[in-house]
């Protein structure tokens, strides 16, 4: 009896204590920390969505950067109809002799050639050039973008377009002065299964999307550290060791932002970020150069396993994952989850439905749904995308898909608020970690122009 007597007292203490807290009413409302504060928008600026520009013919194309990704894109073009590599930049003199022995091998004639640092400069001030490829280092992403767009070019940049908020803002910025276009590569948007369940979300399929979850989970740890090889002058390396984020967002987010319509009808409004230890990029260094190496006694501020969280205007939350340093198979997540049906990617394909969305679709009916929704893209491009690769064919249906828009004058597929839409993660999620998990309101990069529109489109006419 007394021990009970001292269990009611310890439950009339905590009842109580709760009870004098205060409660949130339900007209309260929840104010995200505004690290980053959404600008006015200069004077004379409209916003460029959908923005068309004039067609272009044959696109006059310069690749800047002729490393993994830039070399592969250098093949893809002289597959391409209408678009002439027409100049090729890398400050690695062999990088620039074996991309003019693609274009030679594969029929096109060689590129005006450059390999000095400021060589981007001179092709983005040359007046026969259309598109600026940009497939550097992160770092120059944004730089190459703004001047190119400056000097009346439209623009691709590899991924992430930008690495700072500010970055963020001068790529909208010059888009909207210049009338240019600025498209982020991301090629997981153009991916057979992301386009078909993108066609999917948008034929009301799933339902209400409510959810959904990406990441990129790659174990590169072998790369970051490859001297010869891998990333030129170890860039890739540089970011681990100065920034505790999710440094590369945007191949999960990309897919699942054009499933929910971000700011086509909603938006992002704020992130809480945290970042588990560093454990990953120490121990691999041990491992491989001894524990006296100079790798292995270097600080890495990134933490293996990054996870985000943001909630949209509309009630809906996105999981984003990063982690680049542990030893487990190779993950972009892919996963919405709507009022109707549920689709995932990794581990392994999986598609569910109502009445039965307790369960998978046999592999047979999968196909079948697959099939069923295949988007009308891929049905057009995607026979030819397998046989040039890239990914497995979704970097030359992401190619084919930018100059199919610039020869038609159409808009491009991605636009300049992705990017920095998708790009700004990285800054956000750093502003949280610092602050343990601090909820971090995501700029309006439309400045309110997302209201306009109430859905994603892939023009083809």
């Amino acid at each position: 009896m007394k021990n009970i007597n001292y269990l009611l007292l310890f439950l009339l203490a905590i009842t109580g204590s709760y009870a004098c807290q205060p409660r949130p009413t339900q007209n309260q409302t929840f104010d995200p920390k505004e690290v980053y504060t959404t600008p006015e928008r200069p004077a004379g600026q409209t916003d460029v969505l959908e923005l068309r520009a004039d067609p272009i013919d044959t696109v006059n194309v310069a690749i800047i950067g002729l490393g993994m990704r830039g070399s592969g894109a250098v093949y893809r073009y002289t597959f391409l109809d209408g678009a002439r590599v027409a100049a090729i930049a890398d400050v690695v003199p062999e990088k620039v002799e074996r991309a003019q022995k693609i274009l030679q091998d594969n029929g096109r004639p060689k590129a005006d050639a450059y390999t000095s640092e400021e060589g981007w400069k001179e092709i983005c001030e040359r007046d026969d050039i259309d598109l600026v490829y940009i497939v550097t280092n992160w770092a120059l992403h944004t730089p190459i973008a703004v001047y190119a767009m400056e000097n009346g070019k439209h623009v691709a940049t590899e991924v992430p377009a930008a690495l700072t908020m500010e970055e963020c803002w001068q790529l909208v910025n010059t888009a909207e002065k210049t009338r240019r276009h600025c498209m982020m590569l991301e090629n997981c948007n153009y991916d057979f299964f992301e386009m078909a369940t993108l066609n999917m979300a948008q034929q009301g399929v799933l339902g209400e999307i409510v959810h959904a979850e990406g990441a990129y989970i790659h174990d590169l740890r072998f790369l970051n550290f490859r001297e010869e090889n891998g990333y030129w002058n170890m860039w890739r390396l540089d970011h681990m060791k100065n920034r505790d984020a999710n440094l590369y967002p945007t191949h999960g987010f990309g897919p699942i932002a054009h499933a929910m319509n971000l700011h086509r009808g909603d938006k992002m409004n704020y992130l809480v970020s945290v970042s588990s230890g560093q454990f990953g990029m120490t121990e691999y260094a041990k491992e491989k150069f001894g524990e006296d190496s100079e790798y292995a006694k270097q600080e890495y501020k990134k933490g293996d396993m990054n996870t985000s969280i943001i909630k949209t205007a509309k009630g809906k939350t996105i999981m984003l994952q990063h982690d680049v340093t542990s030893p487990r198979p190779y993950s972009r997540i892919h996963m919405l989850s709507g009022t109707k049906g549920f689709v995932r990617k990794w581990p392994k394909r999986g598609i569910a439905l109502e009445p039965n969305a307790h369960s998978f679709l046999s592999d047979e009916e999968m196909k079948e749904m697959l099939e069923k929704y295949e988007h009308p893209i891929t049905k057009e491009v995607g026979e030819k995308a397998r046989e040039v690769g890239g990914h497995g064919g979704m970097d030359f249906i992401m190619d084919y898909r930018l100059i199919y828009c610039l020869r038609n004058g159409l808009p491009l597929d991605q636009d300049v608020y992705d990017a920095a839409e998708w790009s700004c993660i990285v800054a956000l999620s750093e502003a949280s970690v610092k602050n343990h998990g601090m909820p971090v309101k995501v700029p309006d990069f439309t400045r309110g122009a997302w209201k306009k529109l109430d859905k994603v489109t892939y023009y083809r006419n």
